[in-house]
């Protein structure tokens, strides 16, 4: 393996390794190409590995391809790899984006808890869905933190999949030396909202890009809150109570007067609301947020919802799977198809940071070392960080209001009590969390059969694919 920050000879790019988990995917795949093909500062080699090994193999040809476009200033290779250990072997990076077929998981997750009456408008993260998407994840990060543990113990692990807390988490507790952090895009919204707002509000302000706005961030993957924001010394945080005044009264939208929008439209009405009640920004989007609450996702009918200005997902919006697959062949068929663009993403500027190059302060996914104190010490907690050639340094972000707190830490118990079950395969532990969650508002015998009608799909997808993960449905 590379030694982190060894740059080559004469200012050369610092030659690196990178093992891609997921790298059949036909989103995240080509932003993660369209940033290292045009990064000068890194070059080396990425390998791919996908349980669908044709269309890691796909991107692999077409990454390679787009290297000999004009736009390709960096200097890469590209190569699918057929099995876990050899793409993680000697690796000094390791990117995770996976997700398992929608059609025989997350259809089920939004489906069935919908007959028991509960609605939710992502399913990633909490709610029945999030809840059985850990139960999947967990054993599937067991067996990637395994293979970077032999593979390439002194990598950094980078990890973008949802549940962005249970994954990170996971790999921390099968094994506890590794380097990882997670890394969500949610924050980055709440900037933009920030920066526009500084716009309006503070005279010298003009063209104020979201990354000039600083931050205080605390609480957990897609139930982070700030409670400080600034523009260079301008206090921009003073300005929430008259920008929540234009928009009150709060909810603005009626049952559906949304039907026809974006599934994934956000009018920050939810995050504004949250900083009514409780004086600190729900820093996610509106549809992340509700489902932390329980009040939001108390509605009889799916348009009750459009109230706060958002959706439901439906899962037929996640079937259609998008353009995807066509865009891929087109860009294959044709490399000038591919539009090299400026993605916003951080992971190669992380990357640089770490091999010591450039420091970078932005928010991570981290175990809780002292930076939120009120949380359980190791639990995976989302603050602003400082990563630099020696690592990454969470920085204080100090303690919640009370009630925020009691609302993060239902969540922080539930997650830590999902990982406890998935490591001991013990359902009827995995059935607490699933009890406790905010949205399983139904009767205990009720929401027992729900949980043994997900963990039956389970079962199923999980024996279809052979896989391992099989012991943590058998309680």
């Amino acid at each position: 393996m590379h030694q982190l920050g060894e740059r080559g000879s004469s200012g050369s790019p610092t030659s690196v390794t990178i093992g891609y988990i997921g790298g059949g995917s036909h989103g995240w795949a080509h932003t993660l190409i369209n940033d290292l093909l045009q990064c000068t500062d890194l070059a080396g080699e990425v390998t791919l590995y996908d349980i669908d090994y044709e269309a890691a193999t796909q991107n692999a040809e077409l990454a390679n391809g787009l290297a000999n476009r004009s736009e390709a200033t960096g200097d890469w290779t590209f190569e699918a790899r057929q099995n876990m250990d050899d793409a993680l072997d000697g690796a000094d990076f390791v990117i995770c984006s996976i997700q398992d077929p929608v059609e025989e998981t997350f259809v089920h997750d939004l489906d069935v808890p919908q007959e028991y009456g509960i609605y939710q408008t992502v399913g990633d993260t909490v709610g029945p869905g999030g809840i059985f998407r850990s139960m999947r994840a967990i054993p599937q990060y067991r067996e990637i933190a395994a293979a970077v543990r032999e593979q390439c113990p002194n990598a950094w692990v980078i990890n973008y999949t949802n549940p962005m807390t249970v994954c990170t988490r996971t790999l921390y507790e099968e094994f506890p030396d590794i380097n990882a952090i997670g890394l969500c895009h949610e924050v980055f919204e709440t900037q933009r909202l920030l920066a526009d707002m500084a716009e309006r509000y503070i005279d010298e302000a003009d063209s104020v890009s979201a990354d000039e706005i600083n931050l205080n961030v605390k609480g957990i993957n897609h139930f982070t809150w700030v409670d400080e924001a600034y523009w260079h010394d301008h206090d921009v945080f003073q300005y929430l109570d008259r920008e929540l005044e234009s928009k009150k009264p709060l909810p603005q939208f009626e049952p559906g007067e949304l039907r026809g929008e974006s599934y994934w439209i956000n009018h920050q009405q939810i995050a504004f609301d949250l900083y009514d009640r409780f004086g600190l920004l729900g820093a996610a989007g509106d549809r992340h947020l509700a489902e932390f609450v329980p009040w939001y996702l108390d509605i009889d009918e799916p348009d009750e919802i459009h109230r706060w200005g958002i959706r439901l997902t439906p899962s037929s919006a996640r079937t259609e799977g998008g353009e995807g697959p066509a865009k891929m062949q087109r860009h294959i068929s044709d490399a000038a198809d591919f539009e090299f663009t400026e993605s916003g993403e951080e992971v190669v500027d992380i990357m640089r940071a770490l091999v010591g190059i450039e420091p970078i302060k932005t928010h991570v996914n981290y175990p809780n070392r002292g930076q939120t104190p009120d949380l359980t010490a190791g639990a995976v907690v989302e603050t602003n960080a400082v990563v630099t050639g020696g690592g990454v340094a969470p920085i204080t972000a100090g303690k919640l209001p009370r009630e925020v707190r009691s609302m993060v830490m239902r969540t922080v118990n539930n997650q830590e009590t999902l990982v406890e079950a998935g490591f001991a395969g013990d359902l009827d532990l995995a059935f607490q969390a699933f009890l406790n969650d905010p949205l399983v508002t139904i009767q205990r015998d009720a929401a027992r059969e729900l949980f043994a009608d997900l963990a039956e799909f389970e079962r199923e997808y999980l024996q279809a694919y052979n896989l391992d993960s099989a012991a943590v449905l058998e309680g």
